[in-house]
C-alpha cells in the first residue's frame, strides 16, 4: 500500500516527505486547505498543530476517502456511533464535545452534585442522547485507532502503545465541562526498574481525585482486568500493569459487576484457543488518601490485539484477518441495543468500497439473528460465516495506489 499523498499549493507530498511539515505550516491558520489525493479530485483536510503540524480529516468526511487511506472512516451509521453523532457526539475542527449519562463527581454521601429546588428547574432542556461509560470507552478506542488493523501494526500493540494513544485520544475532548485528558488514567507499561517513578506519576495524575468543597471528583481508569480478591472491606480489583495499586469495590458493587458482565469474564476461560482480554473502564473516587474506589464500571471483551469485540464468536474472524495480513476496521456497538445490526468487520483492501463481513453464531438469540438478517438485506447480501461451519474463503485483497 502506498503512502498517503497530500496536495498543498499545487504540489503533492507523500506523508514521508521531509518538506511536508513546512508545507503544512505555510497554510496553517489560513483559508487554504490540503487535499488528500486518495481519490480523484482529492478530499479536503485541515491543518492542526499539536506538538507539530498535522493534516487531519475534516468532520463528516471520513467516508469520502478511499477505504485504504489512513484518513478513511466508515459512515457513522455503520456502527453504534451513528445513533450518537450530533446529540452525544459533537465534533469541531480538532475538538470534540461528548454528552455522557454519568456525573464526574459525587457529593459527600454519594449523590451527584447539582439540581434545583423543587418547582424551579432553572431551564428546560431538549432531551438528547447521552453516552454510557461503555460508549465513551468505545469512542476512545476508535479515536485512538484500536478498532483498525493493518499488517504494519503486528507485534506493536503493547501496553505502552495503549497508554500513549488512549491518552492522546482524550486530548481536546470535553464532557460536562471536564477535559477528558485530565481525568483519564491508563497504566504505563510495568517495569520493575522504574516502578517507583511510574507510581509517582500515577499519584500525581490521580491527584485530581482530592475532594474539595464537599465534592469528590471522579476519574476514569482504563486497563486490562486481572483478578478480583475478597478482602475485609469488600474486594480488591487488580488491573494489569498496576500491581501496587488495586481498586477497591464494595461487596455489592463487585457482585453486581460480576453478574452483569459474566459472559465477558467467562470468555477468558472459554475453549477458543486464543488469548482474550477483559478490558475494564471504571469511574473511581478517592475513598481516602491514595485509596481508589470504584464508583461505576464496565467490562469489555478484546482480542489479543486490543480490538474490542462483542463476543467470543468474533475472535476467529479477527484472528484470521490478522494472520492473513488484511486491512480492516471493527465497527463498535457503542450504546446500540443490538451489536448484530452491524458488520462484524469491514475489509478495507478490496477496492473502492469497504466490504462488510458478517458472522452468525448458534448462540445468538432471535433478536440478534433477525438484526443480522436485516443488515444483510439492507446491504444486498455479502460475505457470511456461520461459526458452526468452516469459515469460507475471505474476499481477495486488491492492490491500491493513490
Amino acid at each position: 500500500m502506498d503512502l498517503q499523498r497530500l496536495s498543498i499549493r499545487g504540489r503533492v507530498f507523500p506523508t514521508d516527505d521531509v518538506a511536508l511539515l513546512d508545507a503544512l505550516a505555510s497554510v496553517y491558520d489560513t483559508p487554504e486547505r490540503p487535499r488528500c489525493m486518495c481519490v480523484s479530485g482529492g478530499v479536503e483536510m485541515y491543518v492542526a498543530f499539536h506538538r507539530r503540524y498535522l493534516a487531519k480529516r475534516m468532520p463528516d468526511t471520513g467516508s469520502q476517502h478511499h477505504p485504504s487511506c489512513p484518513s478513511y472512516e466508515p459512515a457513522p451509521q455503520q456502527s453504534g456511533l451513528g445513533e450518537l453523532v450530533g446529540d452525544a457526539v459533537v465534533e469541531f475542527e480538532g475538538a470534540v464535545e461528548l454528552r455522557v449519562d454519568f456525573a464526574w463527581s459525587r457529593q459527600a454521601g454519594g449523590r451527584a452534585p447539582g439540581g434545583h429546588p423543587e418547582g424551579d428547574p432553572g431551564e428546560v432542556e431538549t432531551p438528547r442522547r447521552r453516552m454510557s461509560l461503555r460508549a465513551l470507552t468505545h469512542f476512545l478506542f476508535e479515536r485512538a485507532g484500536f478498532n483498525r488493523w493493518s499488517p504494519a501494526m503486528a507485534g506493536k500493540r503493547s501496553q505502552g502503545v495503549l497508554h500513549k494513544y488512549l491518552l492522546l485520544a482524550a486530548e481536546q475532548v470535553t464532557t460536562k465541562g471536564v477535559t477528558l485528558g485530565e481525568r483519564l488514567y491508563v497504566p504505563e507499561q510495568f517495569n520493575e526498574a522504574t516502578r517507583g517513578e511510574a507510581a509517582r506519576r500515577r499519584r500525581e495524575r490521580l491527584g485530581v481525585l482530592r475532594p474539595h468543597g464537599g465534592v469528590a471528583p471522579l476519574a476514569m481508569v482504563v486497563a486490562e482486568f486481572k483478578a478480583a480478591e475478597a478482602c475485609p472491606a469488600g474486594y480488591r480489583i487488580w488491573l494489569k500493569h498496576m500491581p501496587d495499586a488495586p481498586l477497591l469495590a464494595a461487596t455489592r458493587t463487585w457482585e453486581r459487576i460480576a453478574r452483569a458482565y459474566a459472559p465477558t469474564l467467562e470468555a477468558r476461560d472459554a475453549d477458543h484457543g486464543q488469548r482474550v482480554r477483559a478490558v475494564m473502564a471504571a469511574l473511581i473516587r478517592a475513598r481516602r488518601e491514595h485509596t481508589y474506589e470504584i464508583d461505576t464500571a464496565t467490562l469489555l471483551l478484546a482480542s489479543e490485539q486490543w480490538i474490542l469485540v462483542e463476543g467470543v464468536h468474533e475472535l476467529p474472524l479477527v484472528q484470521a484477518l490478522v494472520d492473513t495480513g488484511r486491512h480492516f476496521i471493527k465497527p463498535l456497538r457503542y450504546d446500540a441495543r443490538c451489536g448484530a445490526a452491524f458488520a462484524n468487520a469491514l475489509l478495507l483492501d478490496t477496492g473502492a468500497v469497504a466490504l462488510p463481513l458478517h458472522v452468525f453464531s448458534p448462540f445468538m438469540n432471535v433478536r440478534e439473528r433477525e438484526a443480522k438478517r436485516a443488515a444483510l438485506r439492507a446491504a444486498g447480501g455479502g460475505w457470511v460465516w456461520s461459526t458452526d461451519e468452516p469459515m469460507p474463503a475471505l474476499p481477495p485483497a486488491t492492490p491500491w495506489r493513490a
